[in-house]
């Protein structure tokens, strides 16, 4: 199963909206086939395993990380597909809670006289397929606001200047979560004040699992009055972008031709529920947060931001520099609470993973 794991690891930039799933056939305690998700349309882990294996797969154990499909998608169920190749046991890492399987490849394996096991390295399954799940269990995406700061807690100039804060390899790990999101989400005062473009550079992948650039990440703008000017960076390459503004806002000829979407306007911005909701209505399992500190306190305050990744530079740059977030807090009790993931050094930074404990 630790095999499969690490297999599956392999499908992460590109099995998307699917999640990624690795599966090992073992037959006379040797390998005798392996696989992991290909792109969306393509074969899932256990018919990539058992094409490997041939007919050794016969009388063989499939160890899979997740529970095999039991409906027809863009793919017949896997489900089937280890029944007819005569796979005597398998052993799942976790069933899938997706409602059109949820037990029913399970049913089916155990139908068939085929032995099941459930529940092996179940939590290292559920910290891989974080985004997947909580999507199915509870309708939204993960949300992971990236931020990255000075000793001091700053994150740009007053005037705005912010490049760079970081080093090269923290910039390149930035890199590494942006490919492994469905979405990279920002709000309208980053795209006016840094033209950022959000995309994932080439040069990140290995060669054998580049996906295309319009398989990447959907780089997403919350523009409530829609500002954006055409031009600009996040609007421009084959990885696809989508404004997100208010009802009734003026939209100009110049974007006539960008995908926008309108939502209710809630106080004096978007409601931060509905976007992630509506990118969950896209099949979006991962959302990268990268943007200044009114939409990263928005989110944050919302209770619907799952984790923070915070890059701390030994640098700093002055009170008059601009804050991580804006919280305009008052009372202690109104203090968010987080619990440290995980800590370690990036070149020069350092980079915190925290986990907030009112996350929705």
């Amino acid at each position: 199963m630790a095999r499969a794991l690490r297999l599956a690891d392999r499908g992460k930039y590109w099995a998307r909206p699917n999640p990624h799933v690795g599966c090992v056939l073992v037959r006379d305690s040797a390998i005798v086939g392996e696989g992991f998700t290909q792109p969306a349309g393509g074969d899932h882990a256990e018919v990539m395993a058992l094409k490997s294996a041939g007919d050794a797969a016969r009388g063989s154990t499939a160890y899979v990380t997740l529970e095999p499909c039991a409906h027809e998608g863009r793919t017949p169920p896997c489900s089937q597909a280890l029944i007819k190749a005569g796979v005597a046991r398998v052993v799942v890492g976790l069933r899938d809670p997706n409602p059109k399987v949820d037990g029913g490849g399970l049913s089916d394996l155990v139908a068939a006289g085929i032995d099941v096991t459930e529940g092996l390295m179940a939590d290292q399954v559920e910290l891989q397929l974080a985004g997947f799940l909580l999507r199915q269990r509870r309708g939204r995406p993960r949300l992971r606001i990236k931020l990255a700061m000075s000793l001091d807690g700053r994150t740009a100039m007053a005037s705005g200047e912010s490049q760079w804060i970081t080093g090269a390899d923290a910039r390149r790990d930035v890199q590494r979560l942006r490919a492994e999101s469905c979405a990279i989400l920002t709000g309208i005062g980053t795209v006016l004040s840094d033209d950022c473009a959000l995309t994932v550079r080439d040069a990140f992948f290995d060669d054998e699992f580049l996906p295309p650039p319009e398989r990447r990440a959907l780089r997403v703008v919350t523009d409530t009055h829609l500002r954006t000017p055409s031009s600009a960076a996040v609007l421009q390459g084959a990885q696809p972008s989508l404004l997100l503004h208010a009802q009734g806002a003026p939209c100009t000829a110049s974007l006539a031709n960008v995908e926008r979407l309108a939502f209710p306007l809630v106080g004096d911005g978007l409601d931060p529920a509905q976007i992630l909701a509506a990118l969950a209505a896209r099949e979006c399992n991962e959302i990268l947060l990268e943007s200044g500190p009114t939409l990263a306190g928005a989110m944050l305050q919302s209770g619907l931001a799952d984790q923070l990744i915070v890059y701390i530079a030994p640098v700093l740059l002055g009170s008059r520099a601009r804050p991580l977030f804006e919280l305009p807090f008052d009372r202690m009790a109104e203090a968010l609470r987080l619990r440290l993931l995980d800590r370690r050094q990036i070149g020069a930074d350092q980079r915190f993973v925290f986990e907030s404990q009112k996350a929705g």
